[in-house]
Formats: C-alpha cells, structure tokens, sequence
C-alpha cells in the first residue's frame, strides 16, 4: 500500500523521483528500522510502521 501510495503522490505532485521498494530486512536495517512499512526520502527516513496516503507522503516530498 505504501509503495502504491508513493507512486500516486509522485505521479500527482509532477516532480520526478526514483520509487524503490525495499523488502530485504538486511538493506531494511541499514537504516535502523525496526518496523515497516517505512518511507525514505533522500537517505532520511520519515515515516515507520504506517502506510501513508499519498497526501501525507506528498508532504515530506516538498
């Protein structure tokens, strides 16, 4: 839901960027988390064990 909710706010906001869904608990734990889903954007990450609407997501895209 979330890397669906990721492209939708990508898509609507008109900026390009590189959707990546991670799913190998190694490279997931390279950023320290410990529950996913999780968002990232830009090597930050900005959301944890919760699937944002695109809006929220388009948010921390600004």
């Amino acid at each position: 839901m979330l890397f669906a909710n990721a492209e939708a706010a990508v898509k609507s906001s008109g900026i390009e960027a590189q959707i990546e869904k991670v799913e190998k608990i190694a490279e997931i734990m390279k950023f320290g988390v410990m529950s996913t889903p999780a968002l990232v954007v830009d090597g930050q990450v900005k959301s944890v064990g919760k699937a944002l609407s695109p809006d929220e997501i388009r948010q921390h895209l600004a």
